[in-house]
């Protein structure tokens, strides 16, 4: 934005005048305020000319900053990476087997070449009574696709549907095709199959955009006017985004396919017109609420290679890099992101990674040197992979995946992405029953007696006067009454599950109702010192129980020297936690006041970049814009 006399506009390359100052608003929600008043106009025209072209300029997709990088990425990566990235015919029948899967579906080979569809990828699974030329007919459109098989034999399909409008021949036919499909599915050795039209059920892209557009204004704050002055109206202001509400539907919606799953034994095929957004959504909420391998670091990894990278999300279009059209743009993976830290922040010991690592994750999204989230689809990827960039590259570029930690942080900083309080699962034991060892930390996050189901919307409103207390001195929750209440068999299922003591390595089902949804504090509020806790938040408890768990280990130690290395090992030490007087509860990202020094976990280190300006410059092409000045 350009402020001409206090009043601020849209940056546009038509400029009347020179402005006396820009501010800058980032994707990860950072405010940038430049003074332009002491500039000289050569300067201002540059400035201006650059800003406007590389913030709203249309691109060509080598063009991109990713081809430059790519053309000289590091070879000197971290190499321990155990992410499984689902790019062989292995991987997926790893996949199978790993889920007990592999009797009744089949990794094919029928996409090579890409000679089915440009939009699949190259490998996927389909139940095994499902022929090549089923496949082959509709460019893979109306075939059911496995996703995740449950431990039951109950198993996650999607599907792309069929375009709506079409003439009446041509329906017959499709419906025709349809029938025969569920009707081979739904025989034995199959489970009963229940459809699931996502498109009806749950927001469309475009009421997700715009709920996201509203909400991320709350928080592009630069100064403690514009703070103070959204504080007061905070809650009604909240409410008129329907942020919080998506997030709960979307959450809502993935209890209701686990009921079918784990209760009903039944396969859920999720049906979208693409099956790329909601769909990626909804099977991974799934699989990370019922398998714990989805919980842990890798898992979770491999999950959104699986499901998200080779599935066939278009990051290119939904995250508009190319600054194209806004009408394609929408963020159904940062709604995942949200969802997943709702899970987080409920049941912290069950992951093994923390919020700070979807913190980074999110602001992964638009880093421009891993080609993780810069494609609509494998196809694109492997195309544009090889070949001649427009200008200084000749053969194929080196693309760096997001998951090699090491090229963004120091070893120091990925330590921020890792759970120390993560119970890791327990070796098997037939001589110990299960205990209650984990009712004490269920009775901190629910009452010690079952609530009735109320006749009014929300649960536990006996609750809700502590809750208010909680939520008002801090921006973190906020009521979202139920616009539905759930079906009685899936408020059964509900109730019955928060009724006990969680397994942190078996079925999580997160609380949706009421305050439980929360607004992502670390990541919407860490640029704004008004809104933190100094020497408080949950990092300041964490931090405690560090020192805590330190000195058990150190008192076993002295205890038994002979058996020490059976219990070392067991905390992983975060940087930084000791001098807790320092921590604010937006640590590691928080800056303590305004124009502070640099957080402890910065949101990209780019190792590589800090002394090549040779191969900063080999940006993509400079538009100069001084032409257009008047």
């Amino acid at each position: 934005f350009a402020v001409y006399d206090e009043k601020k506009k849209l940056l546009t390359g038509q400029l009347r005048k020179y402005p006396e100052k820009l501010i800058i608003y980032c994707k990860d929600l950072r405010v940038f305020n430049f003074c332009l008043r002491y500039t000289k106009e050569e300067e201002v025209k540059r400035i201006v000319s650059g800003i406007v072209h590389h913030s709203q300029t249309p691109k060509l997709l080598k063009r991109l900053f990713l081809f430059s990088y790519a053309s000289a990425a590091p070879n000197n990566t971290d190499g321990r990476n155990r992410t499984v990235m689902f790019e062989t015919l292995e991987d997926w029948r790893d996949e199978l087997e790993r889920t007990k899967g592999n009797v009744k579906y089949k990794a094919v080979t029928t996409n090579e070449g890409y000679r089915v569809s440009e939009k699949l990828p190259l490998y996927f699974v389909v139940p095994t009574c499902i022929s090549e030329e089923s496949i082959l007919k509709y460019e893979g459109r109306g075939i059911p696709i496995w996703c995740w098989s449950c431990h039951n034999g109950a198993a996650l399909l999607k599907m792309s549907a069929f375009p709506k409008e079409q003439d009446d021949s041509t329906s017959q036919m499709q419906k025709a095709f349809l029938d025969g499909i569920y009707k081979t599915i739904s025989k034995p050795p199959y489970e009963l199959l229940k459809m699931d039209d996502l498109s009806s059920s749950l927001p469309s892209l475009q009421d997700i955009q715009t709920a996201y557009t509203r909400f991320k204004q709350l928080f592009l704050i630069d100064n403690n006017t514009d703070f103070w002055a959204t504080d007061v109206k905070w809650f009604s202001l909240l409410e008129s985004t329907n942020w919080l509400e998506i997030i709960r539907r979307v959450l809502k919606k993935a209890i209701e396919v686990v009921e079918c799953l784990e209760i009903q034994h039944t396969n859920v095929l999720l049906i979208e017109e693409s099956a790329t957004d909601l769909c990626c959504v909804i099977s991974s909420l799934v699989q990370v609420m019922m398998d714990s391998y989805s919980r842990t670091k890798s898992g979770f990894q491999s999950l959104i290679q699986k499901e998200w990278v080779i599935g066939g999300h278009g990051f290119l279009d939904r995250c508009n890099h190319l600054h194209k059209s806004e009408k394609e743009e929408a963020p159904v993976f940062l709604l995942l992101l949200n969802c997943v830290w709702q899970l987080v922040q409920q049941y912290p010991p069950a992951f093994e990674f923390t919020e700070t690592y979807l913190t980074v994750l999110s602001d992964s999204l638009y880093v421009p040197i891993f080609s993780t989230f810069f494609f609509n689809s494998q196809h694109q990827r492997d195309t544009n992979k090889s070949g001649e960039s427009l200008k200084t590259q000749s053969g194929p570029f080196r693309f760096l995946t997001v998951w090699d930690w090491s090229v963004q942080f120091d070893p120091k900083a990925q330590a921020f992405l890792n759970n120390p309080l993560y119970a890791e699962k327990p070796k098997p034991d037939k001589s110990q029953r299960k205990t209650a060892r984990f009712k004490h930390q269920r009775q901190l996050s629910l009452p010690l007696t079952q609530a009735k189901p109320s006749t009014k919307r929300g649960f536990f409103r006996e609750e809700t006067d502590h809750l208010i207390k909680n939520i008002l001195g801090k921006r973190i929750g906020k009521f979202i009454n139920s616009s539905d209440e759930p079906p009685n068999s899936l408020r059964e299922f509900y109730d019955s599950w928060h009724s006990k003591p969680v397994d942190y390595h078996g079925l999580l089902l997160p609380r949706i109702d009421g305050p439980e949804i929360k607004v992502w504090a670390q990541r919407y509020l860490r640029w704004i010192p008004e809104a933190q806790l100094h020497e408080g938040g949950t990092i300041a408890t964490a931090a405690k129980i560090l020192d805590l768990m330190e000195e058990v280990q150190s008192l076993q130690v002295k205890m038994d020297e002979e058996h020490s290395q059976a219990v070392s090992g067991g905390v992983h030490s975060v940087p930084m936690l000791r001098n807790s007087a320092r921590l604010s509860s937006l640590f590691p990202f928080a800056l303590l006041q305004r124009q502070s020094v640099k957080p402890a976990l910065p949101t990209s280190t780019w190792k590589d970049l800090e002394d090549e300006d040779d191969l900063v410059k080999r940006d993509d092409e400079f538009v100069d814009l001084s032409g257009d000045m008047l």
